[in-house]
């Protein structure tokens, strides 16, 4: 059951902004230029000017005329991944997610307490970097914030939905790292096998008011990707 996807063009400009973050695109960076690097892209040369404008309005690129365009690298580009850790272990990736299953139930007593409610919506999903699955995903976002939910309403960028449809922004998280066995619903895609040791994130989450309004858990291959959090330049 996958949500509508991010348009193309913003596909690209997310995939450009995790990769500077990560420092696969350094200060300074040339990129190819433009038809050159859309046929390499597989898109029109409208649909990457449309994400390279995306970063130069970020002032992420600098572009010169009868030059090319180049990465103005930033300590913390702003992107719409922005609280999304997991990367490929050379750094980056694009983020896409599949979501398996939305399920309103009472909220389980082993989640640190959120949110207002007796139950929240749990939203299990299978993410992908650049098309490869790396990570379980089993949200729980607090059912007084948000009445109705359903798995064809939610786009890849979760936090972007809450922002756009529910009026949630989320500002804050607070992640505790560590090792878990992968859950029993964990599908044979994932390449994660139900019981198996794995990398694990438990995360708690807060909107603008500064309530806790989601909790989370996620399971990740740590053969494809790894966590990562910055702050500042590595």
């Amino acid at each position: 059951m996958d949500g509508p996807s991010l348009p193309r063009y913003v596909q690209i400009a997310e995939m450009l902004i995790r990769d500077i973050a990560a420092g696969r695109l350094a200060d300074g960076t040339r990129l190819p230029p433009e038809r050159e690097y859309a046929a390499e892209l597989g898109v029109s040369v409208g649909t990457l000017r449309k994400a390279l404008d995306r970063l130069a309005e970020a002032g992420l690129l600098r572009r010169i005329q009868g030059s090319g365009n180049y990465i103005r690298a930033q300590d913390a580009p702003a992107s719409v991944y922005g609280f999304f850790r997991l990367e490929r272990p050379g750094g980056g990736g694009l983020p896409t997610a599949a979501v398996l299953d939305v399920t309103r139930l009472a909220k389980p007593s082993d989640l640190p307490e959120f949110g207002e409610g007796p139950e929240a919506h749990r939203i299990r999903r299978l993410r992908s970097l650049d098309g490869t699955p790396v990570a379980l995903e089993e949200i729980w976002l607090c059912a007084s914030r948000a009445p109705r939910l359903e798995a064809g309403d939610l786009s890849e960028s979760l936090y972007l939905h809450y922002r756009r449809a529910l009026g949630i922004t989320i500002t804050a998280v607070a992640d505790e790292v560590g090792l878990a066995p992968a859950p029993d619903w964990a599908p044979e895609r994932s390449g994660l096998r139900p019981g198996e040791t794995c990398g694990y994130v438990e995360r708690l989450s807060r909107a603008q008011d500064g309530a806790r309004v989601e909790a989370s858990r996620t399971w990740y291959d740590a053969a494809r990707c790894r966590y990562v959090s910055r702050m500042g330049k590595a």
